[in-house]
C-alpha cells in the first residue's frame, strides 16, 4: 500500500470543506481558490477543481457571478451562499468532532 495514495484520498475527502472554508472569508475566482490551497499544501489542477465548484452550486452551497477583467475576458467569481454558510458550520462541527475522535483514538 502506498502512502501518496492514502494521502490523496484524504485530501479529498476535505477538499469541498476547504473550498467552503476559503469563500467564507472572501469571494474568488478559481485561481485563487487553488492559489490558497496550495499555500495550505493542498495541491488541487482545475479539472478537480472545477467539478467540485459546480457540484456545490448545484447543491446551492455556491453562487457566482461574472466581472470584467483588465487582464482578459470575464472571470467567474464564486461566493457562498446562506445555505453554504450554515452547511459549512455543521462541516466545523464535523470536523472538530472527528479531529478529537481522532487524537482520542491515538492517545488511547
Amino acid at each position: 500500500m502506498k502512502i501518496e495514495n492514502t494521502k490523496a484520498q484524504m485530501r479529498k475527502g476535505i477538499l469541498e470543506y476547504c473550498i467552503l472554508s476559503i469563500l467564507s472569508r472572501k469571494d474568488a475566482y478559481a485561481s485563487d481558490i487553488i492559489n490558497k490551497l496550495k499555500e495550505g499544501k493542498m495541491i488541487v489542477v482545475e479539472g478537480t477543481l472545477y467539478p467540485l465548484l459546480t457540484r456545490l452550486k448545484n447543491a446551492g452551497l455556491l453562487t457566482y457571478r461574472w466581472e470584467e477583467s483588465s487582464q482578459g475576458p470575464p472571470r467567474k467569481y464564486y461566493s457562498i451562499s446562506e445555505e453554504g454558510s450554515e452547511f459549512l458550520n455543521d462541516l466545523d462541527q464535523s470536523w472538530n468532532e472527528l479531529v478529537e475522535a481522532v487524537n482520542s483514538i491515538k492517545n488511547v
